[in-house]
């Protein structure tokens, strides 16, 4: 889904305007990119929760050369989804 459908089916849903709905879409993304800039966690009960997870510094292969490479440490964005949702895309077949 792109952004675009994702506003389109977001104003659908909720009846709004298409601004309204982009607004509203831009705003949670920013949230959730501020609260993670702070170390927060961001949790959506039924959803899941947004954290960060700190990489530390290593030392990698250039693939072509087989040179050392240095990489520096890092920040990544973490996505973990509730139990809920997991049940929902994976339902319990009936026997």
């Amino acid at each position: 889904m792109t952004k675009a459908e994702l506003i389109d089916a977001v104003a659908k849903s909720a009846d709004v305007t298409k601004a309204d709905a982009e607004r509203v879409v831009e705003a949670f993304f920013g949230e959730v990119v501020s609260a993670a800039k702070k170390g927060d966690k961001v949790a959506w009960p039924g959803f899941g929760s947004f954290s960060t997870s700190k990489r530390a510094a290593r030392t990698g292969r250039n693939p072509q050369t087989g040179a050392a490479v240095k990489i520096a440490a890092s920040t990544a964005m973490k996505f973990t989804a509730s139990s809920v949702l997991k049940e929902e895309l994976n339902p319990k077949k009936k026997k």
